[in-house]
């Protein structure tokens, strides 16, 4: 028997497998494990306001779901893209109706918490605040940077966390098994190497793994016997690209450059190199991550290798000239080089101390034999007076002060002795104890 499965159901099978309690409900056991907060708010009909914030994907529609499906109160959604000041003023006034709500109570789930501005956020507060309206905000940005702070302090803040492959691989066996809302009814059989293909492809997010698997039922022929059968190759047509759990502008974007960051910092050229192709992969902008390079050169390598700094700027001219996709190359060349240099943190750890000096101390003027005598009568005032000018004398070096006598003796720039600086830190005791 040949064909194409072609009976699909109405609604997508990612919805349709949504679970509908809270035991159906796989992943984030650190939360919704028997005997875990938000696992007894919900089996108790407790609900507080909540928010539930972490990748696409993980669940957080679905936990909204549950609660709605189990609570007894009045139940409302709105997405906060499309939803206004006028939405929320009317939810308010049904749920104050007794003759429309007798418990005065309305859950509330807001789908993308984030995009609510201020003044939606305000209008929702007072509500909150004396239990007429119980918040279940979800959203993929950081709540703590993105939600007004009354909001948080009156809100609980479950951190949902993306999915293991494990996980993966059981929702998307119970969506091929089940009978009543999956793929069960079919005679379709899924390679075990497509299967571990598309649970780590999805890089958590099930949504993901069951769109995919969708379409790869959807698509396929039926073969002998009305099977359907999905192979790897099959799996990796449906999927196209692997999704990351981060965009270039989202929390995850900063999340991923501070590891980039610290792991050249932390000499560690493979977790750099894994940073720097996580992020162009997500579509990071080249010339952003060859400035944050040219920053590392010069904050965490310094001194103990000159070299590591000029390496970056000609990657970062580079960049520009040459574009994407062989840019990754200058910028992967780069990163190696800071990353497997000596490290010092000296000149960094200089400017900021004398920085801190001149806002907190009085530091005094610049000594007059360093002031020119830019104009006629100058000199006789002391302009320049006194001044030894350094090639003059063996070495090229003149023992004289530089600094005003406020802060006479101060040292700001004191090297490690990693590297370059071995030789530059000798050179300077040396320089600082005689003046040659």
């Amino acid at each position: 028997m040949e064909g194409s499965f072609m009976q699909e159901k109405r609604e997508p099978l990612a919805y349709r497998m949504s679970p509908r309690t809270i035991e159906e409900f796989t992943g984030q056991e650190h939360i919704t494990g028997k005997g875990r907060m938000l696992y007894r708010m919900i089996k108790a009909d407790r609900i507080t306001s909540i928010i539930l914030y972490g990748p696409p994907g993980t669940g957080k529609t679905s936990l909204a779901r549950i609660i709605a499906s189990t609570t007894k109160s009045s139940f409302e959604k709105l997405n906060a893209v499309t939803a206004g000041v006028a939405d929320i003023k009317r939810i308010i006034s049904d749920t104050q109706n007794p003759m429309l709500n007798p418990k005065g109570k309305t859950v509330l789930f807001i789908d993308e918490i984030h995009r609510f501005n201020k003044a939606q956020q305000d209008a929702l507060l007072p509500f909150v605040e004396n239990g007429t309206i119980v918040m279940i905000g979800a959203t993929t940005e950081n709540p703590f940077f993105e939600v007004n702070k009354a909001l948080i302090s009156r809100s609980s803040v479950f951190m949902l966390k993306p999915l293991t492959e494990e996980n993966i691989s059981h929702i998307i066996k119970t969506a091929v098994a089940d009978k009543e809302r999956g793929l069960g009814e079919y005679n379709l059989i899924l390679e075990d190497d497509a299967l571990k293909y598309l649970a780590a492809v999805s890089n958590g997010d099930a949504r993901i793994a069951l769109n995919a698997l969708e379409l790869a039922a959807i698509t396929s022929e039926l073969g002998p016997g009305g099977i359907i059968h999905i192979d790897l190759e099959t799996i990796e047509e449906c999927v196209q690209k692997k999704s990351l759990t981060f965009d270039k502008s989202g929390e995850a974007h900063y999340d991923n450059i501070s590891a980039f960051i610290k792991s050249m910092r932390g000499s560690d050229p493979d977790a750099a190199v894994f940073y720097l192709a996580r992020a162009l992969y997500a579509g990071e902008e080249p010339e952003f991550l060859a400035r944050r390079i040219m920053i590392c050169a010069s904050e965490d390598v310094g001194m103990a290798n000159p070299i590591a700094l000029q390496v970056a700027v000609a990657a970062a001219q580079a960049v520009m000239m040459v574009g994407m996709p062989e840019a990754k190359l200058l910028l992967a060349h780069a990163a190696v080089m800071v990353a497997t240099s000596p490290k010092s943190n000296s000149c960094y750890a200089a400017i900021n101390k004398a920085l801190h000096d001149i806002e907190t101390k009085r530091t005094g003027e610049v000594p007059m034999h360093l002031r020119n005598a830019a104009a006629k009568g100058m000199e006789e005032l002391g302009y320049g007076k006194g001044y030894k000018y350094a090639h003059d004398y063996p070495g090229n070096i003149v023992k004289q002060e530089f600094l005003p006598k406020e802060i006479l003796g101060t040292v700001y720039y004191d090297p490690s002795g990693n590297g370059y600086e071995a030789k530059i830190k000798e050179w300077l005791k040396k320089y600082r104890e005689d003046g040659t």
